[in-house]
């Protein structure tokens, strides 16, 4: 197995350094993963469907045959009960496990007057369109929900409202909703909503699992819990906090939220692409097929166990198994051998770091973040970059698969 070297290969030239960014930051029991000055360590250290998507979208029962009564004129519907193309639940409205979308042609009751005779009236709805949609992929968002709404909606694939309006698009965000941002509950409450929305629409919006998905469900769950890091002792809770975890975060998760993380899928393949979060191997550790490394990872979370969770998000913390000239596509081969597809896409490492470009101290960025403006292929082509830095004031990239490149 080949795992991403923090420096060159051997005989490459001089190690490539990557300056200190506050966003990664360790717990004072780990050792700092980029703040060595002239060199980076072997393997960044720790720092710090099973979807709930609400609703695939039940097929329409059969409509009943209901004899016309001329005498009784329609009324409108019942007050209190929605109409069936009402809208959907706003940003925050907490929805219950098993909920499923009101499709736009189910009936609408109605009282009929006298002898409280129902009535049954359908709403026409457009055929959907034959075969799946365009298929987008989101990088990490890290909180950042504003920008977000932007990008969607550039995009196309919500209206002004923040609804989906993409009709049977398949849209999947790559992971690391929440932390430094301001409003990571706010994009997790959004991203839920719309897959709800999509669904319903005859297409999808779904999510993989990050590493910060992973510290997040840590940091709740068992909070000041010591660790084994490997490097001494540590705690969900101060890496959490070390690495951009908002309080205001904490405060409004709640249990539908964790339920719906814990359930998200670690890797996909769409469209001859392999998704995943992170750009390191160690999905090899959990199993041969895209399939039994969710269910791995699934039955793992489901233990409930500190040392089990941290060694998990240990692992997806790793990075740049990609990015050397020599053994990168060596590393990105030997994952699409084994799980299929011709390429993977994945973000956690802001495309800045992968290409040795950080904005200074002095605030000189010329070659740093604000230089990103789409995907980083590399690796002989065979990686797709898709974190842009939004947390580096680099962009939040909303993109269309295949690349036209």
């Amino acid at each position: 197995m080949v795992e991403g070297s923090m420096t060159q290969g051997a005989g490459q030239g001089p190690a490539m350094r990557t300056e200190t960014l506050r966003d990664f930051r360790v717990p004072v029991t780990e050792p700092v993963p980029y703040g060595v000055p002239g060199a980076l360590p072997e393997e960044a250290p720790v720092y710090g469907e099973y979807p709930a998507y609400y609703g695939e979208g039940a097929p329409v029962p059969p409509q009943p045959s209901v004899p016309p009564q001329p005498s009784v004129p329609p009324q409108p519907p019942m007050g209190g009960v929605p109409a069936a193309d009402g809208p959907a639940p706003a940003d925050g409205d907490e929805l219950d496990e098993g909920y499923t979308p009101t499709h736009r042609d189910l009936p609408i009751i109605g009282r009929g007057g006298p002898g409280d005779t129902v009535q049954v009236q359908y709403v026409p709805q457009e055929p959907a369109a034959a075969g799946p949609g365009p298929l987008y992929v989101v990088g990490d968002v890290h909180g950042y929900l504003d920008e977000l709404v932007h990008e969607l909606q550039a995009q196309g694939l919500i209206d002004a409202d923040r609804r989906w309006s993409a009709g049977n698009a398949r849209l999947w965000f790559l992971g690391d909703f929440t932390d430094r941002g301001p409003d990571g509950i706010g994009v997790i409450d959004l991203v839920m909503r719309l897959s709800a929305e999509a669904a319903a629409a005859g297409g999808y919006c779904k999510a993989l699992m990050g590493n910060h998905e992973l510290l997040l469900i840590g940091a709740k769950r068992f909070g000041d819990t010591p660790v084994a890091s490997g490097a001494g002792t540590a705690t969900f809770q101060a890496a959490w906090l070390l690495n951009g975890g908002q309080r205001t975060d904490m405060e409004r998760l709640e249990d539908v939220h964790l339920q719906w993380m814990q359930r998200l899928d670690a890797a996909v393949l769409e469209d001859g692409h392999l998704l995943l979060h992170s750009d390191t191997t160690a999905y090899l550790d959990y199993g041969d097929s895209v399939e039994d490394v969710n269910d791995t990872i699934h039955e793992l979370l489901n233990r409930n166990d500190a040392d089990i969770t941290w060694d998990l998000f240990r692992k997806f913390t790793k990075r740049f198994a990609f990015r050397d000239e020599e053994t990168g596509p060596q590393a990105v081969r030997e994952l699409l051998d084994t799980y299929g597809g011709g390429r993977v896409v994945h973000g956690h490492s802001p495309i800045p770091y992968l290409l040795g470009e950080v904005g200074t101290e002095d605030g000189d960025e010329s070659r740093g973040p604000e230089a990103v403006n789409g995907p980083h292929v590399y690796a002989e082509g065979l990686a797709i970059a898709m974190d842009g830095g939004v947390t580096m004031a680099g962009k939040l990239l909303v993109v269309q698969l295949p690349l036209n490149d």
